[in-house]
């Protein structure tokens, strides 16, 4: 993976969980995002037989981004662009696609509701 490549700041964040109180009740419902990581990121849009079929799925904007390899990153995460203030809710973690453990995909689709 080529680093001069990798020149967007993405600020990953996930759902806080939910507070409970000492009889076990939830007292905050977790719906606050939490601040998890900032990575180096590189966006691509989507080719060929990869946009139709993104585009048969629905009507957002859907995008690639490659990070370096990382663990931990779920689908019900999303992050913000710090480049141009976008939130991109992630779909899809494609974790170590040549199998040599360099890179992670992540295909999101642009919310744009936040903007």
């Amino acid at each position: 993976m080529n680093p001069a490549k990798l020149n967007r700041r993405i600020l990953l964040q996930r759902k806080s969980e939910a507070d409970e109180d000492d009889s076990g009740y939830p007292v905050n419902p977790g719906n606050e995002w939490e601040d998890v990581m900032t990575l180096y990121a590189s966006r691509e849009p989507l080719r060929g037989r990869e946009f139709f079929a993104a585009a048969a799925a629905n009507a957002e904007l859907t995008l690639r981004y490659k990070i370096r390899y990382r663990d931990g990153i779920t689908p019900d995460m999303r992050f913000i662009d710090l480049n141009n203030g976008r939130t991109c809710n992630i779909t899809a973690v494609l974790d170590d696609p040549f199998g040599d453990r360099t890179e992670t995909h992540l295909m999101v689709l642009e919310d744009f509701t936040n903007a």
